[in-house]
């Protein structure tokens, strides 16, 4: 296991969805390895907090620009 590895598996990992064995590597990388600790710890506490938070209503102006700026992101060509 390596800290790559760790990085595209975290959403996984941190919903408890690999295999016994994968989740293992995993946990015994991030217990050698402070930068993977840091991130597995921080990106935790991050879906704690917004897990835990009221959604903050968005002015009429910001969902404008954000709708305009999904469709126009949805309706880009691919090349």
């Amino acid at each position: 296991m390596n800290c790559r590895n760790v990085v595209r598996e975290l959403s996984n990992y941190l919903d408890g969805e690999l295999d016994p064995s994968l989740q293992q590597s995993i946990e015994i990388h991030v217990e050698h390895c402070e930068d993977c600790h840091l991130l597995v710890d921080t990106t935790k506490k991050t879906i704690q907090i917004f897990c835990n938070s009221e959604p903050l209503p968005l002015s009429d102006d910001v969902r404008s620009r954000l709708h305009d700026a999904l469709v126009k992101r949805l309706h880009k060509p691919r090349g």
